[in-house]
């Protein structure tokens, strides 16, 4: 079987599909995406297809899409398959499990190549991590589980991974900017703090690579234009380590030419006080 949630709601058993068209049954196969080879409890899942609000029939209801989801299990299987869909989506006491490996699924091959990228960071090398987290953000089809409706468990999911990708993507620019291609990243960053405008640590990326490409007056433009948006937004300042990054800009700081402090610091924290 292959399950992908970053993107639109996809999986397959031997080419075929078996994601559900009515709505609430597709949110179902998406929770035990999520969690497979653990035990969902009843609970859970019907907190998700109908929050605090729950039918008479609810545990009826229930078991009537877990055995259309084991229909269309067994109709993928085939009827030469060593096993059945009792077996895939098994009963157990509270609850159900999808008994299939976790690197079945996108998500979780993601979070092993992101751990795997975040450790290379820590040890500074800086190649290494870029090259990991590169290849974990290009898993993602777009926003995950775009196709899927959300109750109150996808939904914290699906928030848990965008600021997952938010993070991943910083720390692959910090590794890319050790790697000095500040010219590369200009753009990409350009495009991340019009989509993120109080997002600091992406605006502090964007200001060192823009000032390392010799474009100092529009690295000051960046932080102007933050600074202004914080404080008729929020009515606060810059966060000190942002401050300080303008300061040596200001001043030309040769420091800031260079990797400077602990190799496992992010570049938000790279000039701090």
């Amino acid at each position: 079987m292959e399950i992908q949630v970053l993107g639109p709601l996809s999986a397959e058993v031997n080419g075929v599909s078996i994601v559900p068209t009515a709505s609430k049954p597709r949110q179902l196969l998406a929770v035990f995406a999520f969690y497979p080879g653990r035990i969902v409890p009843v609970a859970t899942l019907m907190e998700e297809l109908w929050g605090t609000e729950l039918p008479q029939s609810a545990m009826t209801t229930l078991q009537t899409y877990v055995l259309q989801l084991r229909r269309r299990l067994g109709t993928a299987m085939g009827p030469d398959s060593p096993g059945d869909a009792k077996e895939v989506l098994a009963t157990r006491h509270g609850g159900y499990v999808m008994q299939i490996p976790a690197d079945s699924v996108d998500l979780h091959r993601y979070e092993q190549l992101v751990a795997d990228g975040r450790r290379a960071f820590e040890e500074g090398a800086d190649g290494q991590a870029s090259t990991l987290l590169r290849g974990a953000l290009d898993m993602w089809n777009g926003a995950p589980l775009v196709d899927v409706r959300a109750g109150a468990i996808l939904s914290i999911e699906i928030m848990r991974l965008n600021e997952s990708r938010l993070v991943t993507i910083e720390r692959r620019i910090d590794a890319d900017l050790r790697l000095g291609r500040h010219n590369e990243l200009i753009a990409e960053l350009t495009d991340l703090v019009a989509r993120h405008p109080q997002h600091e640590g992406l605006h502090s990326q964007a200001m060192i690579a823009l000032y390392r490409s010799g474009r100092q007056a529009t690295a000051l433009d960046v932080y102007r234009k933050l600074r202004k948006r914080l404080i008729d937004e929020l009515g606060v300042e810059p966060s000190p380590q942002l401050q300080r990054v303008h300061q040596m800009m200001l001043t030309v700081d040769p420091a800031l030419d260079v990797v400077a402090g602990e190799r496992r610091t992010s570049t938000f924290d790279l000039y701090v006080a």
